[in-house]
């Protein structure tokens, strides 16, 4: 369980960090490149499919270390930044501005990541916590 816990965060953060990306990135290639604009790569419906992908992650993999680590304000962290990748998608463009949506998301994808990389050391450290030997 241990293994799948580590490999969840693992994927929750690179999740995170490729949302963070896409909402960085997807300007300046549609700015250079034209014929990515064919991808819909600007698709609202991304944001959506990340979440389905976020969420399940993130609360299994953060289950997982926090019944071992006893850290539970990272349920706090994380929590914030799901919520506001939500609020994100739920607001859209449309009610808070391109920049608004931006703003959420990428503070958003940075809680979660954040939360997931010190997740992810938590484990570690009590895995590496075994006495030296002499």
């Amino acid at each position: 369980m241990r293994a799948t816990q580590q490999i969840t965060d693992k994927l929750s953060i690179g999740l995170s960090l490729l949302c963070a990306i896409h909402c960085l990135a997807v300007p300046v290639m549609l700015a250079l490149l034209p014929a990515i604009a064919g991808l819909q790569l600007d698709n609202e419906a991304f944001h959506s499919w990340m979440l389905w992908a976020v969420i399940p992650t993130s609360i299994y993999a953060l289950t997982m270390g926090c019944k071992r680590h006893k850290r539970l304000r990272l349920l706090v962290v994380v929590g914030a930044g799901l919520t506001l990748l939500i609020l994100a998608v739920i607001l859209a463009e449309d009610t808070i501005g391109e920049s608004g949506e931006k703003i959420l998301t990428l503070l958003g994808a940075s809680l979660v990541a954040s939360g997931h990389y010190w997740n992810f050391r938590f484990c570690r450290q009590l895995d590496c916590a075994c006495p030296e030997p002499n």
